[in-house]
């Protein structure tokens, strides 16, 4: 770095380069998520607990008699953030409650930003001692990504909070590749990216 913590001539070309190979990676993952998805099948629960305090789930599960039924949260939770605002789902007056909805597909950088800020609440929130739910609608992918992202803001790698969530919630949970690459590469390198193709 040059002095003052500017960077020198060199170092932003390098620093551009670096981007530009993460900017590709991102969107080869792009064409693969837009691909057609084979028959997702719904969770057996309604949310599961990935780490103590921590809980991730969905609108939506599949109950005892194989029927689909809704989640509804009532007062669980301390905090429940949805991805997905489905009517009817709750939760009770009361309960601290963050909606930020984003699409199961590419993100932009203010949408990047709205999951960073909620995986920061979330960690905040098990701080504190608090239950938090992150849902959207079956509780795999746009619940994953932040789930995912408040572990690796906790300490765990990318990839060892992915192989949690998938041992914890489900073998199909963030099966949306990009949003994979999107952790893999760090959700703030993710979102400058977004934002410099905008």
């Amino acid at each position: 770095m040059g002095t003052g913590g500017v960077l020198r001539r060199q170092e932003a070309g390098y620093l551009w380069g670096e981007l530009q190979g993460l900017s590709q990676g991102l969107g080869e993952a792009l064409l693969r998520t837009r691909r057609k998805q084979p028959d997702v099948p719904a969770p057996d629960r309604p949310w599961d607990e990935i780490v103590p305090g921590l809980w991730m789930g969905g609108h939506e599960f599949s109950g005892p008699s194989g029927q689909r039924e809704f989640a509804v949260v009532h007062d669980e939770f301390d905090v429940v953030q949805t991805l997905l605002r489905l009517p009817g789902h709750g939760p009770d007056p009361g309960v601290e409650h963050h909606v930020w909805p984003i699409p199961d597909g590419p993100l932009d950088g203010t949408q990047l930003a709205g999951v960073i800020r909620l995986a920061q609440a979330a960690s905040d929130a098990l701080d504190e001692g608090r239950r938090v739910l992150v849902r959207c609608y079956h509780g795999y992918n746009r619940s994953g990504l932040v789930v995912a992202h408040a572990l690796v803001r906790r300490g765990h790698t990318a990839t060892g909070a992915i192989q949690l969530i998938r041992g914890r919630r489900s073998p199909w949970a963030l099966h949306n590749d990009l949003f994979v690459e999107y952790l893999q590469a760090g959700l703030s390198t993710a979102r400058l990216l977004e934002e410099l193709a905008e």
